[in-house]
This record gives C-alpha cells, structure tokens and sequence, in this order.
C-alpha cells in the first residue's frame, strides 16, 4: 500500500534500530542495498536514500511517506505533511541545531554583526541565504560537502553547521553565535497520499508503532508483591505513569506493576525491598501506547 523512503548515511543506523523495536523490521541483503522490504502489509516499498532529497521525493509523489529531519525540509521548503515528530537523531533522542559559527576570538556576538562580504561554508545554502537576507547582511555562500568545520579560517570566515552535542565545533576552535534552526526527524507524508483515508490510517498506525517504541526507550516494568500491611508503604515509593495496576493474591496481599524509568532503578527496588515488598521483577518494555 505504501511506498516508503528512509535516511541513508548519519541517520540510518539509528532509523534500523528504531524500526526493528516498533516490529517494523527492514530487510536488505547487505547494508549497501538501497532497496529493501518490511513484511508488513502496509508497506510495498522500501528505499534507502540521502535526508537532503526525501523532502522533495516525498512532495513529488515518487513516496507515500519518508523520515527526514526539519532542517532538510525547511532547506528544500517541500510541501510536505508532517504524520509525527520522531524523537531521536544518530546519537540521542535531543533534537539537532542548525547553527552559525565563527572562530572562538571572533567579535560578533551575533549574525547581523557580520561584514557584508564575510564567507560562510555550508550543506544549508538556501536556509543560510534566508537567515543573512532577514539580518541584512550580504553574505558569500559557498557550498560545502562535507567538513564543513574544518574550512575555517583557510576557506570562509564563518559556517552554518548541524550539531548535536557542539563537541565538534569546539575541538576546531569554533564558538557558535546563533541557532537558525532547532531540528527533530520527522515522518512525513506526501499530501495527496495523507488525504486518502485508506493510506492515511496506514501512515498513523506506522507512527504509532514507532512512537510506542520511542516512548518505551529508558523504561522498565515492575511487578512485585507486598502484603496489605505494606501497601501504604510502598505505593509512597513507588512511581508510575499515572498509578500502578494493583490486584489482590489469592492468598492475601497485593500484587502490584507499574512502568518506571530504567535510570535509578538500581535504587529504587532496594528502597521498594525495604519499604515490605518481595518477589520483585524488572522486565523490559517494547511499546508503550498511550
């Protein structure tokens, strides 16, 4: 029913794992392969190709849906659906930066302080281009391909980078100075194919699958036992998303689950141990859906 496009390079790795936790798993014969398949019904056809061209494939039609990041649609202004936001990028769940840099003992605090003619490298020209025109500064664009950090100050005065983290920038001795954009990845949607109710309700359970799978990451569940003496006790230590699913034992006391971040776990069950409850389990989570 549906033609799907994924992230080949940075995103790709992260992009596999997410789809093997929500049941979606792609299959290919070898990473190199840009065409795959997932055996679910809801999915004809699978390709693999660069985040910079899924917005404008997906505007065309050429797919049904694709996962990109904001910062490739806002480059390319592809008229695009957005079905959700995928919290996740190559190396964290935190969203990406678009950002301008310039040398650390550089002056300008922000991008209108420029000069007019500065030089600034970037995979963003169109983006870059809009950001100088609404600072009023006639800035040079000068494309790049790749290492962008590493063409100041030989080749341009400034950039205009992604970043995750800034460790990058700061190892070339490079101080960001504005953030253009803040950037999640994004399942998106061809606008003809959203409107059609049938592919529609594909796309929304794909993005279920996915956020569920998202949602669960960091979690765990618990169960354990407490006897009613205990209950107060416990139930005063421990969390749950909204309270935890308590039943009765068939010979006396209470059973108790819940779902608890997998940070602090490690002192939480000794504290659970201490406050009356026994036969304590951890167990894993695939999804959660709210």
């Amino acid at each position: 029913m549906l033609s799907l496009v994924l992230p080949k390079g940075s995103l790709e790795k992260a992009t596999l794992d997410l789809f093997d936790a929500a049941d979606l798993a792609v299959r290919r014969g070898s990473d190199r392969d840009y065409r795959a398949g997932i055996s679910d019904p809801r999915v004809e056809r699978v390709m693999f190709l660069r985040p910079q061209e899924i917005p404008r494939y997906v505007e065309e039609g050429l797919f049904d849906l694709g996962i990109t990041g904001r910062d490739w649609i806002t480059e390319t202004s592809a008229k695009v659906e957005t079905v959700c936001e995928l919290e996740y990028s190559k190396a964290t769940s935190n969203p990406v930066r678009i950002i301008l840099a310039v040398p650390a003992e550089h002056p300008a605090k922000t991008g209108a302080e420029l000069p007019d003619g500065v030089r600034v490298s970037t995979e963003y020209p169109e983006l870059t281009r809009r950001f100088f025109a609404d600072a009023g500064v006639n800035a040079v664009i000068v494309p790049s391909y790749g290492a962008t950090e590493a063409k100041v100050p030989d080749i341009v005065d400034a950039i205009v980078d992604v970043t995750e983290t800034g460790s990058s920038l700061r190892a070339h001795g490079l101080r960001i100075i504005e953030t253009l954009l803040t950037s999640r990845t994004e399942l998106i949607a061809n606008p003809a194919a959203y409107a059609d109710p049938e592919k529609r309700a594909a796309m929304e359970d794909i993005a279920l699958l996915l956020q569920g799978a998202i949602r669960a990451r960091g979690t765990v569940y618990l169960m354990l036992n407490v006897d009613a003496g205990n209950l107060p006790g416990v139930l005063a230590v421990l969390p749950a998303m909204s309270s935890p699913t308590q039943t009765e034992l068939a010979g006396g006391g209470y059973a108790l689950g819940t779902v608890v971040p997998k940070q602090g776990v490690n002192t939480l069950i000794p504290a659970l141990k201490a406050a009356g409850a026994r036969d304590i389990l951890e167990l894993p989570i695939a999804k959660i859906v709210e």
